[in-house]
């Protein structure tokens, strides 16, 4: 069997192996049945469920990025970028591919009410602070059950998650009211806007305004994004958030450092939404408040029904 025949058994397989897994789930998209404590803002399920995903391009396509709620992009060592997406209205079967967790992701979870942290592993130096920080940590180590390598690409861009087998249950609370946010009307002003490039030193993310979707569709690295099943992977609201990205104290294998990106502070950022752009500014004091957004009028910025990407863009 040639190279290309062997490569597209083993998506079959793989895409049989998902079609299974969805099947076992109640409803098709079902949770744990495990309970949890109610939030104090939303009164929903306090948690949410936070998966750390690979974005290079061996793991593409994504599977159940399309069903999360909140999608953070970050940047990682070498320039690259990776995923942290976060659910809580709804779970998909497989989510994945998973990899491994980074200091940033600590500071980022502090906004959420004792959020659940779905990762491949980290850096030796970087798991007791994972265990000290105010999260429930649920690497492979801890629930092997709920992980699997695929068939379809090489390690380490094959690991997934079957959300329904660790103790989380989805609330039906959209996670951006866990934020503090809102869906609503647009702010007024703003500028038409056909599409924006949020660039990395070594990766990009493109959205592009379809108005027949009514929604950002996403390119990664100027290639379209595509879920598991074919689709485009599109967003209700985009956030361009300028941050302070520095040099932490971890690095990689190869000896990369790995940036820390600084989530606490304020400065400028832009929201994309109806086909518009808005300069706003976004406030958190402390890890422990919410992001706030706000327009030249100091009121809050509603956001676009839909997925909410945000993404942490170098100060500038």
């Amino acid at each position: 069997m040639s190279a290309a025949g062997v490569k597209n058994r083993a998506a079959a397989l793989f895409a049989v192996l998902v079609l299974a897994v969805t099947a076992a789930c109640t409803g098709g998209h079902g949770s744990s049945p495990s309970s949890t404590s109610p939030s104090p803002r939303t009164g929903g399920a306090a948690d949410v469920l936070a998966v750390k995903i690979d974005n290079v391009a061996p793991a593409r396509p994504h599977t159940g990025l399309e069903e999360a709620d909140i999608v953070y992009v970050e940047q990682v060592e070498a320039g690259l970028s990776r995923i942290l997406a976060v659910y809580s209205s709804d779970l998909p079967p497989v989510i994945g591919p998973v990899r491994s967790a980074r200091e940033t992701d600590l500071e980022l979870l502090r906004q959420f009410d004792r959020p659940t942290l779905a990762f491949s592993g980290a850096q030796s130096r970087l798991l007791p602070v994972i265990d000290r920080a105010p999260l429930d940590a649920v690497p492979p180590s801890k629930a092997p059950g709920a992980y699997f390598r695929g068939p379809d690409r090489p390690a380490p861009h094959n690991l997934y998650l079957r959300p329904e087998r660790i103790p989380f249950a989805a609330s039906g609370v959209n996670a951006v009211d866990e934020l503090g946010l809102r869906f609503g009307a647009p702010p007024p002003g703003g500028e038409p806007e056909d599409s924006r490039t949020v660039r990395y030193p070594s990766a990009s993310v493109t959205f592009t305004w379809s108005g027949g979707d009514a929604r950002w569709l996403v390119s990664l690295d100027g290639s379209p994004a595509r879920t598991a099943e074919g689709g485009r992977l599109g967003a209700g609201t985009v956030v361009v958030q300028e941050v302070d990205v520095r040099q932490s104290d971890f690095s990689d294998r190869s000896g990369n450092n790995t940036p820390f990106t600084e989530t606490v502070g304020s400065g400028d950022a832009v929201v994309l939404r109806d086909g518009r752009a808005y300069d706003v500014r976004w406030t958190r004091p402390s890890a422990d408040a919410d992001t706030v957004y706000t327009g030249p009028d100091g009121q809050r910025v509603e956001l676009a029904e839909g997925p909410l990407w945000i993404l942490y863009a170098q100060r500038g």
